[in-house]
């Protein structure tokens, strides 16, 4: 079954014999420490250059592939430029943002071995629950032994995410996207870079979604929150993708990402026809009928999907077609 090539009769001292738990590869992972190749799941491979057995296919290493070796440290770069030290693609992954979670039980599943309590799609993931996203029990994480935990710039607190750090748990955050370009370069990172896993075929799907910046058909105000009332500001992921529907930002241009004016200003906006919508999206906040268009009786008000609004991932392929739907004819 295995064949040397002329020249290469002799393996070198040392190097014969292949350690438990290296000689495979298993299911999922599909990079092999030549050098040179990667190779697809499932291939056996041997420690002695790049001869394998039942290579359904076989690439060049390219861009953004990190070679791990038998047992040798790799240092990955996150988002926010932090080290990621890891000694071979995890395998155990706690996520603390809901819309990762999605990510990965779509990509990778068999991985996921902790998550929120509000990682809620897809819907039945059967993984231990870890609290919230502001707040986690550090201890449930610690507890799960992670090869590495997932996180977010915006979601999570920095506190938490250097505490596991000095727990010796790796951690990847991911920055705070302002574009949907942004969001989908930050997730292929993560999953072909960190996990090591093939690009996903959604992810293709969701550019191809998303490539279109229709011209502008209406200015809202896009509300996340009241009590106090809180908007949508300047680089935020949600604004893009209304932008990329034909619906700008009324507070697009404000020197905060997430300003917070009063009610009052929000309808003078709306009076004067600097705005001409109101979206209201049913998460963070839950926005309802009963809850969010009485405090603009005379506005035009939107009450949409705020998970296909503000999560990035699989949800992108078709929250375009629903949230077209959700927003008024001709916005």
């Amino acid at each position: 079954m295995w064949r040397i090539p002329p020249g290469v009769w002799r393996i070198p001292p040392g190097v014969w014999r292949i350690p438990p738990g290296v000689w495979r590869i298993p299911p999922g992972v599909w990079r092999v420490w030549s050098g040179v190749w990667r190779v697809s799941p499932g291939v056996w491979c041997v420690w002695s250059g790049v001869w394998c057995v039942r290579v359904r296919r076989v690439v060049p290493f390219g861009s953004g592939v990190v070679r791990f070796g038998m047992g040798a440290e790799v240092n990955l770069v996150d988002d926010l430029g932090a080290s990621v030290p890891l000694r071979s693609p995890p395998r155990r992954l706690v996520s603390l943002v809901p819309s990762i979670t999605e990510t990965v039980a779509v990509s990778a599943p068999e991985r996921l071995a902790g998550v929120t309590d509000y990682c809620t799609h897809p819907p039945g993931i059967g993984a231990p629950r870890v609290g919230g996203s502001k707040y986690p029990n550090l201890r449930a994480v610690l507890d799960l032994a992670p090869d590495l935990v997932l996180a977010n710039a915006e979601e999570n607190r920095r506190e938490d995410v250097t505490a596991l750090r000095q727990a010796g748990v790796p951690v990847w955050t991911t920055a705070a996207a302002a574009t949907v370009s942004e969001a989908l370069d930050s997730l292929r990172r993560m999953l072909v870079e960190a996990l090591g896993v093939v690009e996903p075929a959604w992810l293709p799907r969701a550019r191809a979604a998303w490539a279109r910046e229709p011209p502008v058909h209406a200015t809202a105000v896009v509300c996340v929150w009241r009590r106090p009332w809180i908007v949508l500001g300047r680089d935020t992921f949600a604004g893009d993708v209304l932008r990329r529907l034909g619906v700008a930002n009324a507070f697009a241009g404000h020197a905060e990402r997430y300003p917070r004016p009063a009610l009052a200003e929000l309808t003078a906006m709306v009076d004067s026809g600097a705005a001409d919508l109101v979206v209201l999206p049913d998460e963070p906040y839950a926005f309802g009928p009963d809850d969010g268009p009485e405090a603009f009786p005379r506005a035009r008000c939107a009450l949409i999907s705020g998970r296909h609004l503000t999560w990035w991932g699989p949800s992108l392929v078709e929250a375009a077609q629903i949230l077209g739907e959700q927003l008024p004819s001709g916005a």
